[in-house]
């Protein structure tokens, strides 16, 4: 299988990947190209997240099934759906309106319509529904936002591309006590800039406390 090539492991993401139809996650002038391994681009300049690269993301976060996740950037709402048959509980929060009523309409029809999406800034998390097991953010920043860090439960376990958008790493880290301690450089990547309050755009990206293992 091709996740496998990519070196994906886990038989629970690889499993999700094969239950889940991408296609009715893109716009339907892409179909076709919805089980090409490549982003592809979707309304406000943004884009999908390339499948192989979500699995790796996911597969970082080491899911058993009893977690709260919150994923930042919905999107289509695949990678939340993916997460959805991964986990408990899914939150996730998208700032464009129309992409998460979209998103909504894409996970109901196959049939994961508890996930809650939401609209807000991103970089704020989703307090209401704290504390997360797990926190997946699918945009890029130098910095991780604090709001995130404080949302996320102890031990909890947080995957971010690092870097001010175009040209990053995707780390995976755990909290200990108050701090982020980084676990793996999972991969290189290019994401778009995470916008907001705590984002690469704003100019207010937030200092995060950050000790290696």
């Amino acid at each position: 299988m091709a996740l496998r090539a990519q070196g994906i492991g886990d038989r629970r993401v690889i499993a999700a990947f094969r239950t889940i139809p991408r296609a009715r996650f893109v716009p339907p002038a892409a179909a076709h190209l919805a089980y090409v391994d490549e982003p592809i681009r979707i309304p406000h300049r943004q884009v999908t997240t390339q499948p192989s690269l979500i699995a790796r993301m996911v597969q970082a976060l080491r899911l058993a099934g009893s977690e709260r996740v919150l994923e930042v950037g919905t999107g289509l709402g695949f990678q939340a759906a993916i997460l959805a048959m991964l986990a408990r509980d899914v939150v996730s929060v998208e700032r464009f309106a129309d992409l998460a009523e979209q998103a909504r309409t894409n996970l109901k029809a196959v049939g994961l319509g508890h996930v809650r999406v939401v609209v807000g800034d991103g970089t704020l998390g989703v307090p209401g529904h704290a504390p997360y097991d797990a926190i997946v953010v699918a945009a890029a920043a130098p910095h991780i936002p604090e709001p995130l860090i404080e949302q996320l439960a102890p031990g909890g376990r947080l995957v971010h591309p690092v870097g001010p958008g175009g040209r990053e790493l995707v780390t995976a880290f755990h909290k200990q006590g108050d701090r982020l301690v980084e676990d793996a450089q999972v991969i290189p990547a290019s994401f778009v800039p995470l916008v907001g309050t705590y984002g690469v755009v704003s100019g207010q990206a937030a200092t995060h406390r950050r000790s290696r293992r």
